[in-house]
């Protein structure tokens, strides 16, 4: 897996997130991973986070940290 850095523009329903990579031009949907939701870690507009992006699919992630 390949991990970026990006900023949360969008909360989705289900924990899912919307996150634009640094650099601005690549948009990723995430998830939260297994710590960050066992940490109750709440997401707003606006965070930064580091994002593991699928090897298959790079329009999806899981929010591995708030930074």
């Amino acid at each position: 897996m390949t991990e970026a850095e990006g900023t949360v523009i969008e909360l989705l329903p289900s924990e899912l997130v919307k996150v634009v990579l640094e650099g601005g031009r690549h948009q990723v949907i995430a998830h939260h991973a297994d710590p960050v939701r066992r940490n109750y870690v709440r997401l707003v507009v606006g965070d930064r986070v580091r994002v593991a992006l699928m090897a298959n699919d790079r329009g999806r992630g899981r929010v591995l940290e708030r930074l």
